[in-house]
């Protein structure tokens, strides 16, 4: 059965758009078909990402105003055939995304994949609220700091009142997708650890991506990092990450400190 994820955060810049690339080619690793949707209408980060900018002929409005059959619109990752994105529009504003036409799309994608991942703006405006109305998973990506933190818990009581699921008296599956994490900068006391966002924020943890230049190498070259580098450390992460959304049970591992002249990347378990 098709599934529909939303990929949010409160806050901007903590890596949500890498990380709907990075976890939409991971499922397209594992063998599902999974198309990626870029919600920001207006600014259209994701093509980039994805190394697709110079591709994208129609979008998401082209489609919702009828401009443009579905099948025109979508572009095949020509790295590994069972990814595709439906681009967002950059000269058009969020309320060209209307509650008809967006449930409409999400109708046609559900029939051709078996995972639909919205990449959301950020923040809680028009875009976003769309982006998470019609999910039945919700990653939401957070910075380990407060700012970013405080924000995501808002995102969560949106993701809890103001979905179909929840209209329906019904929970919305949320995670907890870590980002940027630096064990050396949470033990001096520069960024809260793995337990103090969990006790904060009270979902499950789906991840944690360390801060490594392998991701925005990735982001600059166009690739996810998991298509890029898949032996990097933030890959591995992501990698755990998509096995535990399709309900593997793998042992979590919190990145820690570098350590010798060659810079070995241990880690310990949490639970």
């Amino acid at each position: 059965m098709s599934k529909v994820l939303v990929v949010t955060s409160g806050k901007g810049g903590v890596g949500k758009t890498t990380s709907t690339a990075a976890l939409g080619a991971a499922l397209a690793q594992s063998g599902q078909n999974v198309v990626v949707v870029d919600f920001d209408v207006g600014l259209r980060n994701l093509d980039l990402v994805m190394g697709a900018e110079r591709r994208v002929v129609f979008d998401f409005i082209n489609v919702i105003n009828g401009d443009a059959k579905l099948a025109q619109a979508l572009i095949r990752d020509r790295r590994i055939d069972t990814l595709s994105l439906l681009p967002a529009s950059q000269t058009r504003d969020k309320d060209a995304l209307t509650p008809e036409g967006v449930a409409r799309v999400l109708d046609e994608l559900r029939e051709k994949f078996d995972w639909v991942i919205c990449d959301s703006p950020a923040g809680i405006e028009r875009g976003a609220l769309l982006a998470m109305y019609h999910a039945e998973v919700a990653v939401i990506v957070t910075n380990p700091e407060v700012s970013s933190v405080r924000d995501s818990d808002r995102i969560i009581g949106l993701l809890d009142s103001k979905t179909a699921k929840a209209e329906a008296g019904e929970k919305i599956d949320k995670h907890l997708l870590l980002t940027r994490y630096n064990a050396a900068r949470a033990a001096r006391g520069e960024m809260l650890k793995t337990e103090d966002v969990l006790d904060i924020l009270s979902i499950p943890l789906l991840g944690i991506i360390p801060e490594s230049e392998e991701v925005l190498r990735a982001s600059n070259l166009g690739a996810p990092v998991t298509l890029n580098n898949p032996t990097s450390a933030p890959a591995r992460a992501y990698f755990d990450a998509v096995k535990r959304l399709q309900g593997d049970s793998i042992a979590m591992t919190v990145p820690t400190a570098r350590r010798g002249l060659i810079g070995k990347l241990f880690g310990r378990r949490v639970a």
